[in-house]
């Protein structure tokens, strides 16, 4: 592109009339998208309108979710992105997930022969991994874009630069996390005034990451990974910068860490569910298997004919089941060789199923199970004990885009806890991950810390398809809870036969294999509550929301339907290029 056609480009961007009001449901032609900010759902219509295909516009959205939606995902982090090109008709996915310094080792969260507190380990250098999003975005661009860095990131450079509004939600976010900004300088002058959080209402800029995003505009994404941004980010790690008084754990992360980081390209993880093509992540994201492996369970009840409070009994009783085998043998695919196709066996599946009581929940945790018998090579040693779930923050972000020619990206990414490790890199205006806390902290286990590894993730982005053409995508934030999300809105969708807007908002119940279900705020004391109760379901003395799903629906006539969240997260944001009339 010649530098007058740059420039046009930014000067167009910046002459985009003002934002319009959030829609969480929108249908049409052309491309849509779906996101949790109004700003990064324009910003992918914006590259859409100008020619940039489903890859451009969902870097673009990421990158001014970067600004507007900074406490769940960034530069700092790391994701998952699945990839349906349309001309070519193959889904492929890019990996682009945090791995562990090289010097780290299975002890890195044990202190004097104990684990250490989990809260402890997030807000420290020790919990960040080697950022991965910056190289994600790259390879994405280069492999299945059509624009440069340049390109994309002008919306959210003019975003960072210009500000938006804070609004309640964003505002809660900052007050819950009060006492980890506050314990760094550089988080602290952004989110902060007077160690309180921003109010409602203001105006909130961010000159150091609308610089950041120019110097990856000029000089690429070598300029993250070497250089000036890399030693900053090395610093912040090891040596933190903290308020007066305040000490935090330092990491242990190098130049060299940064430097020989790599995406991968994987196959997809692929499955089928009552005539529709689902694909998936494959590992070290557990969501995928997860996800598939209770719908196979599933799949052996005709789900439609019965009751809605049967087929949620039976929903909670597949995801214990899919869940035990997920902690027990799901990581980093290039350190362990996890059993996946038996566990993707219908087979199995079977076996799982046969333990489920329709009448009755279990009474708790149950065992995993053993797949190795459904696997070509069944000598695979590892029986693992039952082993209570790690804890693992509950705070990403999802997106979805399509565009005119049929190419669809399902991308979910993330810094782990709300607001990371809480670090801001000085200077440069982005947070940094605490991703390292998604390993098991003791072992024996397959999920342990090791250099180079890429912790276990819960994110599910997702892509079904029907008689070979796109049917819907799915994704959400949550955790380890975004599993039981996608998990239920699939079912929901297929199974109940909701529309996908009345399928995402239905009360969420997320069941992961522990003694109490987690609930949404306002569900214990429902009638829908009362009758699972009846059935031995038990509840989560401690209520709030989960999940923040987007999702796009293509219909048989051509149009697109984006639907994003109608009431969590202070409502989610949905467009497509030419909306129905």
């Amino acid at each position: 592109m010649t530098r007058f056609l740059r420039t046009a480009f930014l000067l167009a961007l910046l002459a985009t009339p003002a934002v319009q009001a959030k829609m969480p449901v929108a249908t049409g032609t052309g491309g849509g998208a779906a996101t949790i900010s109004e700003q990064a759902t324009q910003s992918a219509i914006d590259v859409l309108d100008r020619g940039g295909n489903a890859v451009d516009a969902a870097v673009a959205a990421a990158a001014t979710l970067g600004v507007t939606d900074p406490f769940s995902c960034g530069i700092g982090g790391g994701g998952f992105m699945v990839v349906y090109l349309a001309k070519e008709q193959r889904v492929v996915t890019l990996d682009h997930r945090e791995t562990a310094p090289a010097a780290v080792t299975s002890t890195l969260f044990i202190e004097e022969g104990r684990e250490m507190d989990f809260y402890t380990a997030v807000s420290s250098g020790l919990s960040v991994g080697v950022p991965g999003t910056v190289r994600g975005w790259h390879e994405a661009l280069q492999r299945y874009g059509t624009m440069s860095f340049e390109q994309v990131l002008a919306p959210a450079i003019a975003t960072a630069e210009e500000g938006f509004t804070v609004d309640a939600n964003f505002s809660s976010l900052i007050a819950r996390n009060e006492g980890k900004f506050g314990r760094f300088p550089a988080t602290a002058a952004l989110y902060l005034r007077n160690g309180k959080a921003l109010p409602a209402g203001t105006r909130l800029r961010n000159p150091d990451l609308a610089r950041t995003y120019r110097l990856l505009a000029r000089e690429g994404v070598e300029a993250f990974y070497a250089g000036p941004l890399a030693s900053a980010i090395v610093d912040a790690v090891n040596r933190p910068p903290t308020a007066s008084g305040i000490s935090v754990r330092g990491g242990r992360m190098t130049l060299a860490d940064l430097a020989d980081y790599q995406a991968r390209v994987r196959a997809p993880l692929r499955s089928r569910y009552r005539g529709y093509d689902l694909y998936g992540m494959p590992l070290p994201s557990s969501g995928g298997v997860t996800v598939f492996e209770a719908l196979n369970i599933l799949e052996g009840y005709d789900l439609k004919s019965l009751p809605r409070t049967q087929v949620e009994h039976l929903y909670l009783e597949a995801s214990r089941l899919a869940f035990a085998d997920r902690d027990a043998y799901l990581a980093d695919p290039e350190y362990v060789d996890a059993p996946v196709a038996g566990l993707l066996s219908k087979a199995y599946a079977a076996q799982r199923r046969a333990l489920i009581d329709p009448a009755r929940a279990a009474p708790g945790p149950v065992g995993a199970g053993d797949p190795f018998a459904f696997q070509q090579d069944a000598s695979y040693p590892l029986r693992p004990a039952l082993r209570t779930l790690q804890p693992e923050s509950t705070h990403t972000t999802h997106l979805t885009v399509s565009d005119k020619d049929g190419n669809v990206v399902a991308y979910t990414f993330t810094i782990e806890d709300w607001g990371g490790s809480g670090i801001v890199v000085p200077g440069y205006g982005f947070l940094l991950n605490n991703e390292l806390t998604d390993f098991d902290f003791t072992g024996p286990h397959p999920n342990v810390p090791e250099g180079g590894k890429r912790p276990r993730s819960s994110m599910t982005p997702t892509l079904a398809f029907k008689d070979g053409r796109p049917a819907f995508s799915i994704g959400s934030p949550g955790g380890s809870t975004i599993i039981t999300t996608v998990l239920q809105t699939i079912v929901n969708y297929i199974d109940q036969g909701l529309p996908m807007d009345q399928a995402i908002d239905a009360p969420r119940l997320s069941q992961r294999n522990g003694a109490v279900t987690d609930i949404e705020p306002g569900f214990a004391g429902s009638a829908q509550a009362q009758t699972l109760a009846r059935l031995g379901q038990r509840w989560s003395d401690q209520a709030e929301e989960i999940g923040a799903a987007n999702a796009l629906v293509f219909h048989p006539d051509g149009t697109v339907t984006a639907v994003s969240e109608g009431h969590r997260h202070g409502i989610g944001s949905a467009q497509v290029q030419t909306p129905a009339r």
